[in-house]
């Protein structure tokens, strides 16, 4: 049996909740200050707690109670959220982040929904062997598709990179190993990696290793590459639209589920 820590009074060691305070199904912001704007989209939402960078709203969607909760910057504290989450029954997730433009089509306001990442981190090395890769659930990807296509908006599906150093991708030449983060970024940029950020990859790893699903949309503030060659480089700092169809997603796999669970109750 795994051991779970928490407080004197009962209640997970970090994201302060315990079962019966969240849904099956949550969303995952990274900043805490977005927790409010997505509860916004719950039908009688109620802020249930907040402990250091986890700020957690509950309400309902097509009856269902969801939930959100902050997972604060990096695979550390992303995975610390998933897994107590996890402990007090959640089964369904959808990171809602942000991140940088990779390739070049990449544009600023664009959505990106991850079918993959590149475990450039540290914290997946401590759940699987690097050989494994870090992948995000196909009815979650599916569901975030449709959502993305509803909206009109530009979107691209396909493998981001998840990293440890925010200034380590930013100012790589003013790092020691400059040669390696230079290097390592044009293999990403030939492999085809869409954009970068910091949680995905910890959170489909240990989403894999507990055995439930996770998946991700990112908005795209500005795209590295493109200020490089000297392209217009737009930037978009609206995290709405993502909001939005992680939303309208969840509500597909809340019904999905239903459908299946029936049919499975006739069979």
């Amino acid at each position: 049996m795994a051991l779970i820590y928490t407080e004197s009074k009962g209640k997970e060691f970090h994201i302060d909740l315990t079962k019966g305070d969240i849904g099956k199904y949550v969303l995952l912001p990274g900043d805490p200050g977005r927790c409010e704007k997505i509860a916004s989209y719950f039908d009688s939402p109620k802020k249930v707690a907040s402990n250091r960078e986890f700020v957690t709203y509950t309400g309902y969607l097509e009856g269902e109670k969801v939930t959100v909760t902050s997972t604060g910057i990096g695979g550390p504290s992303a995975s610390i959220a998933l897994e107590e989450l996890i402990h007090c029954g959640a089964d369904t997730f959808i990171r809602i982040g942000t991140a940088g433009g990779i390739d070049k089509e990449v544009l600023g306001g664009d959505l990106v929904i991850a079918t993959g990442a590149i475990r450039a981190e540290g914290t997946s090395k401590e759940y699987a062997p690097i050989e494994y890769p870090a992948v995000a659930n196909y009815d979650i990807v599916d569901a975030l598709r449709l959502s993305a296509e509803n909206s009109l908006n530009r979107f691209h599906i396909g493998v981001v990179q998840s990293k440890d150093s925010f200034y380590g991708q930013h100012d790589p030449n003013s790092m020691p190993v400059s040669y390696e983060l230079n290097n390592k970024w044009q293999a990403w940029l030939d492999c085809g990696a869409l954009a970068s950020e910091m949680e995905t990859a910890a959170l489909f790893t240990v989403g894999s290793v507990r055995k439930v699903r996770v998946g991700a949309i990112l908005t795209v503030f500005a795209n590295q590459t493109r200020k490089e060659l000297g392209l217009d480089n737009p930037e978009n700092y609206d995290t709405d639209t993502a909001i939005a169809v992680a939303v309208d997603a969840l509500r597909r796999l809340i019904l999905k589920d239903r459908i299946i669970k029936k049919i499975s109750q006739i069979s």
